[in-house]
């Protein structure tokens, strides 16, 4: 702990305190002492006190706040907890366990009550939930404390990541069943908060969130505080609250679950639903039944019938659903005589009516499904309700006012018949099975709408005879939402409409739908439409554009265009609005990359076409900033090229021709990704932490995973290159064309970075195209891979990184293993000019160290082990000892399959090849040549990897990754493919995992070099790596002695005395300790000053400091990186190397005795002296203290020592040995 204090205050220049420890601006140091805190608690266990409560839920709280403290360490997994995480749980678990009893309860509530106290961002949230839940079961809270974890549920809510949010829910649902006191709680607060919990993000039936809860509810029952019931509701015009019905069915729910499904008291669960199912067989008849009534039992019908299983995907196999949904099928002709009466008998009367008209709406299809489900004989009655209320709707709509000034009741009425048309026409484009299209009014309904005015709107009517009108002044809904939403249904009508005529035939003489001229009216209004309606009303549009613009491209361009222009315009305004953004994008892409809409502007290669090819860049450059984007664009077009759907009606051949003239998407889909934000890579790490928890936490089992990673799209576009055929001339064609794409993107990246770092943006696309490459590989034929391989030998000759090598060595090696017959070009390589070779010889040797699998397929091997032998044997005497290790290997290999030959020819070599091996195996020494030689050959490209029986999507993409040390977030794991599902593999696909010797490895500390300049002998770490030889610039220049002598002469001449004291403040930056050092040092004649850089002497603060000692004194220039070399040239001229250092054997000043011949050494101002230069120090003397403060000014230390030493030696006759303490 004392240690962390002093890192702190060295790295902050201040002195710290236990209030503050926390609050320090570097977060790496804030981390540490977050673990060391919770450690040493876990450890020593503090003594309990009420501070120190209030410390963990003020300054500890206050901290823990920070998202990026959460990280993972640098040793831990993709999908490991973060350290911090766990130590969390530790330390909450003992802290609260060794609370007094009495304090555990308030403890509990205001540590909770600080989580609601200000805005936590979700990854905090996340891990205080864990850790509460992972507190020891104890009934500690009451209602109070209920409340308060139903705010922290509030604060989830805020953000956008919907698996965090979903996981606290779950932790936090945990905390309360394991930390509640049930006897302090009622029921309906139970109830009141598992409402709070979101069933599309944790709380749902058939998870072991939901058992659980059964479990708890059922130990506890008849526990719970007994409950004050409220008054009754008053009856009112507005719609009643969602909240009883979401209620009353997750209870119902609850209920029926708690007995488990095998023992279900069927009785019982029918009286829970007698009282709804007598309302609902009423409707029809009773018309006196209170609004208010009606109004929520069919809400609670409207939730059970929307309740769907998770496990069971047919509604028999789930006991509890299936008995409910046939209870409710019983009512079914009452409950559509009333919807029916509502929505056609001039019963909706008010704006707020709209609320009722949209839940009766909802119910339709609810009961459509329910008959299909369960009982086919009640269809007829649902034909004839749809069919009615078809007639009535067109009917109301007909009906034309009389009035000048329209009414309230009238535009009421006409909104809810065209909503009711457009819920109509989306069950019969969704339920063909029903089988309404023969009805007479279907045909009615397409007259209608076909012959209608589009954007028709309502106008707004007068009010004042509608006063009586309880609250309508204070309606939530403007008339332009009213007015939109008329709109909009038209549109969904007309879609409907525009299928249907394009899916048949069938009326086109008839209908005026069918012209050009009609169809480009059609469009206008469109555009017309897009322009006046909101955002989130537009889908219908996009979609009747979608049916529209096929036909038009050819006659009226210009028109698509505008039309592709606005579209973009609405999507791209859209980028910052979470909630409705995703849902336009599906439907803009499913317009401009419908598969007739891009046939057809290929095939015209006109405006269009650009047009599109633009949108598709732009779309590519908004997903680097909005993840997920380009995954819906790449998803869609690769279902809809390799699997077209049957209604997809492309009157142009094949719908993969547009994988063709739109490859860009797929060359730009295979390199796509961002170098993440650091933040953004914790999101990513923490996402995966949760998912690996699996269905532990419900989160994972309910949440719909949006497949907005970055990854999927490579993915998305890697599956789709594994579907193709290469028998299928389109499809090879297709491969051909990306294959040479990529070959151009990778020159293009090598053209405009010849040298890149690792983990750069340049280093990950390399790494991409090859990866890409590496699986389009066996799909490939000699005539085609002939004309290319030259390109890819070109690309071996440029600077990569180690994992570009690799792809690319293992990419030659399966060509060779393939095609033998290439091996004439492969041996040309080695015949370049030896400055290109210089720089990539080994990437070819490399080659060669796995010349057994390439001559796999060739009978006659001897040629051509003749030829490797002669090639390898003159790289094994290169100057460069990297190059020398890499052909050994190859030569090793290939002598090995020379012996196994017996090939007579090699006799004479025989014995200068083996003692050569045999003298590199048995090399002596501890030098670094025998390490690295053992090294290579360790390493997994040599020793284990094989390219062939290794070749699988799981080495491409994330055992050889790994192994290469690529960033973390470049590995794919084989869990992932198999995650996205909008593609599949090949059925036969047998290329998946790496064999498991492979995939067990650990990363060598071999990482391959082709910098042939640098020479690995001089190596003197323990990595392999190139090192610059420094040199030592005063040796070059004046010798030593001369200097030293010169500073004689000059002292001699200003007749000053002769000190042998050097003072070095080389690691001294700022100028104006410099200038006070320059001057102290001339004043008490010091023979020489050793700064940084000789530039401090012109800065003005020195000057002004120094008043002119730079002229008088010597001046020597060492830059840091030489001090060591400095320093030991002075140890060889007998100076005694003192350092101004605290350290443990340091020596007080007041008891040290100078030598003559002393170098002072002084540290920086901040970091003191480092720790590679106090290994060559004599000794370190440090200046005793009385106070608080820890150090002196650097200046002032200096000028101690240096007065000390002057003290000693001149002013003092009778002075201690040198060197020894006083």
């Amino acid at each position: 702990w004392e240690t962390y204090i002093l890192i702190m205050e060295t790295l902050e220049g201040n002195q710290v305190g236990a209030p503050r420890m926390f609050e320090s601006e570097n977060k790496t140091l804030t981390k540490e002492g977050i673990l060391h805190f919770l450690e040493l608690y876990e450890t020593k266990h503090l003594p309990n006190s009420l501070g120190f409560s209030e410390f963990v839920i003020g300054p500890l709280m206050d901290a823990l706040s920070e998202s990026s403290l959460y990280s993972r360490t640098p040793g831990q997994s993709i999908g490991d907890c973060p350290p911090l995480g766990m130590r969390l749980q530790k330390f909450l678990a003992t802290y609260f366990t060794l609370l007094p009893e009495e304090e555990k309860g308030s403890f509990l509530l205001k540590f909770i009550q600080k989580m609601t106290s200000r805005h936590w961002c979700a990854v905090p949230i996340l891990f205080l939930s864990m850790a509460l839940a992972s507190i020891p079961s104890c009934k500690v809270l009451g209602a109070e404390g209920l409340h308060a974890l139903r705010d922290v549920l509030q604060c989830t809510m805020i953000t956008h990541q919907i698996l965090l949010r979903g996981a606290a829910q779950c932790y936090l649902l945990q905390t309360t069943m394991h930390l509640t006191d049930v006897e302090k709680v009622s029921f309906p607060e139970v109830s009141s908060f598992l409402l709070s919990l979101r069933p599309e993000e944790s709380l749902r039936r058939d998870t072991l969130l939901w058992t659980e809860l059964c479990s708890w509810l059922q130990v506890n029952d008849r526990c719970f505080r007994k409950s004050v019931t409220s008054d009754l509701e008053r009856e009112n015009c507005f719609m009643p609250d969602w909240f009883e019905a979401k209620l009353v069915s997750t209870m119902i729910l609850l209920a029926a679950d708690v007995d488990g499904k095998s023992n279900i008291e069927w009785i019982e669960l029918e009286a829970f639903l007698n009282p709804l199912l007598d309302v609902l067989m009423k409707l029809g008849s009773n018309a006196y039944i209170p609004t208010l009534k009606t109004d929520k039992s069919l809400q609670l019908l409207l939730k059970l019938l929307q309740t769907r299983s998770l496990k069971c995907s047919n509604t028999q196999d789930d006991e509890v659903l299936f008995f409910i949904w046939k209870s409710l099928v019983t009512p079914v002709e009452s409950i559509l005589e009333f919807v029916l009466r509502r929505l056609t008998a001039n019963e909706l009367s008010t704006v707020g009516d709209l609320d009722r008209c949209d839940v009766y709406l909802a119910l339709i299809p609810e009961m459509v499904n329910l008959c299909l489900k369960v009982n086919w004989k009640k269809m007829p009655s649902i034909k004839n309700f749809l069919s009615s209320l078809v007639n009535a709707s067109i009917h109301n709509l007909q009906e034309r006012n009389s009035e000048k000034e329209p009414k309230v009741k009238e535009q009421i009425r006409k909104v809810a018949s065209m909503a009711s048309l457009a819920a109509v026409c989306e069950i019969m484009a969704g339920k063909l099975e029903v089988h309404l299209e023969p009805l007479p009014s279907v045909d009615a309904l397409k007259k209608f709408i076909s012959f209608s005015q589009f954007n028709e709107v309502l106008k707004k009517p007068s009010y004042t005879e509608e006063k009586n009108s309880l609250g309508e002044e204070t309606t939530s809904q403007g008339w332009g939402k009213i007015v939109a939403r008329y709109v909009r249904d038209q549109w969904i009508c007309l879609h409907f409409v525009l299928n249907s005529f394009a899916a048949s035939a069938q009326g086109y003489e008839v209908m005026s739908l069918s012209t050009v001229e009609r169809s480009k009216e059609i469009l206008q209004s469109a555009l017309e439409a897009l322009s006046i309606l909101p955002s989130d009303q537009v889908l219908p549009v996009f979609d009747c554009m979608k049916v529209l613009v096929p036909k038009l491209l050819d006659s009226s361009e210009g028109l698509c265009i505008e039309a592709f222009d606005l579209a973009w315009k609405i999507i791209s305004s859209l980028s910052n609005t979470q909630l409705i953004f995703w849902a336009n994008l599906k439907a803009f892409v499913q317009f401009i990359f419908d598969t007739e809409v891009l046939a057809v502007a290929a095939s015209v290669k006109g405006q269009a076409y650009t047009k599109i090819k633009e949108i598709i860049f732009k779309l590519i450059d908004l997903s680097t900033t909005k993840t997920g984007v380009f995954n819906v664009v790449l998803s869609h077009c690769c279902q809809s090229w390799i699997f077209p759907t049957v209604d997809e009606r492309s009157a142009l051949t094949n719908a993969f021709l547009n994988a063709g003239n739109y490859s860009e998407l797929i060359t730009e889909a295979c390199v796509f990704g961002t170098v993440f934000r650091r933040d953004q890579r914790h999101i990513q790490d923490v996402h995966a932490f949760i998912e690996d928890i699996g269905e532990k936490c419900a989160a994972n089992v309910v949440t719909e995973s949006p497949n907005r990673d970055d990854h999927y799209v490579r993915i998305c576009a890697v599956k789709f290159l594994c579907l193709l055929d290469g028998s299928n001339i389109l499809h090879k064609m297709f491969m051909e064309d990306i294959f040479i794409k990529l070959l151009d993107k990778d020159e293009e990246v090598s053209r405009s970075r010849t040298r890149y770092y690792a983990n750069s943006l340049q280093h990950r696309i390399k790494n991409r195209v090859w990866q890409t490459l590496l699986v389009l590989l066996p799909k490939l034929n000699q005539n085609f891979l002939c004309g290319t391989l030259d390109r890819v030998f070109l690309a071996g000759f440029s600077n990569n990184q180690a994992s570009v090598k690799y792809f690319i060595e293992w990419i030659v090696i399966l060509s060779l293993h393939k095609y033998p017959q290439f091996l004439d070009k492969f041996w040309d390589c080695f015949c370049y000019d030896e400055e290109n070779l210089k720089k990539s010889i080994c990437t070819f040797l490399s080659v060669l160290a796995h010349f057994d699998i390439i001559l796999q397929n060739t009978s006659e091997k001897k040629p051509a082990l003749k030829k490797a032998l002669i090639v390898v044997l003159q790289w094994c005497f290169s100057h460069n000892f990297s190059v020398r290790l890499y052909a050994l290997v190859a030569l090793k290999k290939i002598w090995g399959m020379c012996r196994m030959l017996h090939v007579e020819e090699f006799d004479a070599l025989t014995p200068v090849i083996e003692s050569s091996l045999q003298q590199v195996e048995n090399m002596h020494g501890t030098g670094n040549a025998k390490r690295n030689w053992q090294r290579i050959q360790d390493h997994f490209f040599f020793a284990i990897f094989h390219p062939v029986e290794d070749y699988s999507l799981e080495t491409i993409f994330y055992t050889l990754p790994r192994l290469s040390e690529l960033a973390e977030d470049e590995w794919i794991s084989l869990s992932k493919f198999d995650r996205f599902t909008d593609i599949p593999l090949p059925a036969a696909f047998q290329w998946c995992q790496s064999r498991a010797e492979l995939r067990d490895l650990k990363p060598s500390d071999w990482s391959q070099q082709d910098m042939g300049s640098h020479s690995a002998e001089a190596d003197s770490q323990p990595e392999w790596t190139d090192v610059q030889k420094k040199i030592i610039p005063w040796k070059n220049s004046t010798p030593s002695l001369d200097l030293e002598t010169a500073f004689q002469d000059r002292a001699a001449k200003l007749g000053k005395s002769n000190s042998r004291l050097i003072v070095v403040a080389s690691l001294i930056d700022k100028p104006t300790n410099l200038g006070g050092l320059c001057r102290t040092s001339e004043i008490f004649g010091a023979s020489a000053l050793v700064v940084g850089s000789l530039h401090y002497i012109q800065d003005k603060q020195f000057q002004h400091l120094s008043v002119s000692a730079e002229q008088w004194l010597p001046l020597v220039e060492v830059k840091p990186s030489q001090l060591v070399d400095y320093l030991q040239q002075k140890k060889t001229e007998g100076y005694t190397i003192i350092g101004v250092e605290q350290t443990a054997k340091s020596f007080d000043l007041t008891e040290y005795c100078f030598p003559e011949k002393s170098l002072l050494l002084l540290g920086n101002e901040h970091e003191g002296i480092p720790a590679n230069l106090i290994h060559h120090l004599d000794v370190c003397v440090e200046i005793p203290q009385q106070g608080i403060i820890r150090s002196l000014n650097v200046h002032v230390s200096g000028a101690l020592l240096i007065w000390e030493y002057t003290r000693q030696q001149i002013c003092t006759s009778s002075a201690e040995p040198p060197g020894k303490p006083a």
